[in-house]
């Protein structure tokens, strides 16, 4: 496949640090040492086949297993291998290194070292994803600790024609299930986990109950939901469309997944407690596999990220847009814009639609060669300025940095948000809000009582 000579793709890489302004960006990068020499690796896979050590896999959620030297999944780019040194045994022993002796073409370098770059850009995008919610913790839902009981990312892997099974929708014991329970809101719009709703859940669970009446016709499926939230293009269509497949849907929440059974009937089975608010009554449904729909979570290095770019997030961890409705790619930083669930939660036409839009506002940015930066910002009578360094120390925008040479404080009008902390603190009284004088705020509470 062609790469376009304007984009650069950099492979298991990091961002360590991200210094400068608008326009003036510059990346510190880390490229992870892949121990293979990707000039010479022409993808043959021979190197994989031979590898002897498996370990989980990461993209199949842990349901199967791929080997210590791997590609990250089907069609990526560049469909080559990687080594990973925590499970290879050459880098824990020091021995094997049969995947060196099944190349070919000389392209595996154990030698291989880390790599740290310094790139300049004018604008950041982040598109950093979405994490799910750890449902292992809660025991009552038998995560991790019943068989056939899955998250739903892991039985989309189930579904996959490139998955572990194929594609066929296989129990542990390798046999198709007759009774499968999706439940719905795992963690969301819940106050002791997460009160926002997921978004894609509701259409996501009608999607595996299609797929599964596809496959399984006679299989028996019921969805466990609090409320039905088919919000997009055609998707209440397609709600009605599962209702006449015969997939059956009970108002509750899940409380507890058992394998205790009471009866005959739930002998051998996995028993699905919940409260049916249609019928005012508790239900116990004997079913063979479970699928659990957690909730979608920012991902688990957002806080480090919002911390590099200095950006804002909201109470719930998601990295915060500058308006709702008029900057909804924007963050408060200047020249960083957000794509996708980084956001909050979001199915893809929605991903798709803000990434086109954040990429559209960083080309804009880039082509009009100038910046407007905010009007109501900080001003300094740099004459004033006794060189105390207190506005170096509370500027969280980092827009004020001191000069040794000079003894004072320098500010970057680019970087400033106008929140007012430097004056504050400002013991010389050298630094002022623009528009926010205090003649100004005098001549406004003289003007408003003169009325």
């Amino acid at each position: 496949m062609g790469q376009h000579p304007n984009i650069e793709l950099i492979n298991y890489a990091e961002v360590e640090e991200i210094n400068g302004f608008v326009g003036n960006f510059v990346a510190k990068v880390r490229v992870r040492a892949k121990s293979v020499d990707y000039e010479k690796c022409t993808g043959c896979g021979a190197c994989i086949a031979k590898c002897p050590k498996r370990v989980p896999s990461e993209f199949d959620e842990g349901i199967a297993k791929r080997k210590s030297i791997y590609t990250d999944f089907p069609q990526a780019v560049p469909n080559k291998p990687v080594i990973d040194r925590a499970s290879c045994v050459y880098f824990a022993k020091g021995t094997c290194k049969a995947c060196e002796k099944a190349c070919e073409t000389d392209a595996i370098d154990f030698e291989q070292k880390d790599v740290v770059r310094e790139i300049e850009v004018g604008a950041v995008i982040l598109a950093t994803g979405f994490d799910l919610y750890d449902v292992s913790g809660v025991r009552r839902l038998g995560l991790g600790r019943l068989p056939n009981v899955l998250t739903g990312l892991q039985f989309e892997r189930l579904l996959n024609a490139a998955g572990p099974t194929g594609g066929d929708i296989k129990m542990a014991d390798g046999k198709p299930p007759k009774s499968v329970a999706i439940a719905h809101c795992i963690g969301s719009r819940d106050k002791k986990h997460r009160e926002y709703c997921s978004r894609v859940c509701c259409m996501a669970a009608l999607k595996f109950a299609h797929l599964i009446k596809e496959r399984l016709h006679d299989c028996e499926v019921t969805q466990f939901y609090i409320d039905m939230r088919c919000f997009g293009k055609g998707y209440e269509e397609f709600y009605n469309r599962i209702q006449d497949e015969g997939v059956k849907f009970i108002r509750g929440k899940v409380s507890e997944i058992s394998d205790k059974p009471f009866d005959d009937e739930e002998q051998d089975k996995l028993i699905v407690i919940s409260e049916d608010t249609m019928l005012n009554k508790v239900v116990r449904l004997p079913v063979d596999m479970v699928v659990l729909m957690p909730a979608l979570v920012p991902r688990h290095d957002s806080e480090r990220v919002a911390q590099l770019l200095k950006c804002s997030r909201s109470s719930d961890g998601f990295i915060l847009e500058k308006h709702p409705k008029l900057a909804p790619v924007q963050t408060s930083i200047d020249g960083v814009y957000i794509a996708g669930a980084c956001q909050a939660p979001k199915d893809i036409p929605d991903t798709v639609a803000q990434g086109s839009a954040a990429a559209s506002q960083a080309i804009g940015l880039l082509a009009r060669g100038k910046v407007e930066v905010e009007a109501a910002i900080a001003d300094q009578d740099n004459a004033l300025c006794s060189g105390c360094g207190l506005c170096v120390e509370v500027c969280p925008f980092g827009a004020i940095t001191y000069d040794d040479e000079k003894r004072k404080a320098v500010f970057n009008s680019a970087l400033c948000k106008g929140c007012g902390t430097c004056t504050q603190v400002c013991t010389a009284g050298c630094i002022t809000a623009r528009h926010f004088t205090v003649e100004q705020v005098l001549a406004q509470i003289t003007g408003a009582l003169s009325v």
